[in-house]
């Protein structure tokens, strides 16, 4: 698919143990599916155990959506699993220039569901 200044990729990483939920907010708003990463946090907070520090364990959800999806999923994840809740979701959007092996890509709309 050549450039579509429509689709964007949408990063969201919270604490582990909550990927299936972000996904589920995802789809509920119009993703068709997700990638599900896991990471390791390396933030200003790290706890040590017997002289070992251990970073926050993270799972990123990846997804492409186009904008209006995007805004509809940032504006769940802040409501419902944002940095003041247990998930501590963080989440932001990058342009997509070019994609290859996604075919149909078809976003969600309303009209659809």
């Amino acid at each position: 698919m050549e450039k579509d200044n429509n689709i964007k990729a949408l990063y969201i990483i919270v604490n582990a143990g909550f990927a299936d939920d972000i996904v589920e907010i995802t789809r509920e708003a119009g993703a068709r599916g997700a990638t599900i990463i896991n990471a390791r946090g390396t933030g200003a907070v790290h706890k040590a155990v017997l002289g070992i520090t251990i970073d926050a364990e993270k799972e990123m959800v990846l997804s492409l959506v186009d904008r209006d999806t995007a805004e509809r999923i940032i504006a769940a994840v802040k409501e419902k699993a944002g940095v003041k809740s247990p998930a501590d979701g963080i989440c932001f959007i990058l342009p997509v220039e070019k994609m290859v092996g996604v075919n149909n890509f078809t976003p969600l709309t309303e009209k659809q569901e």
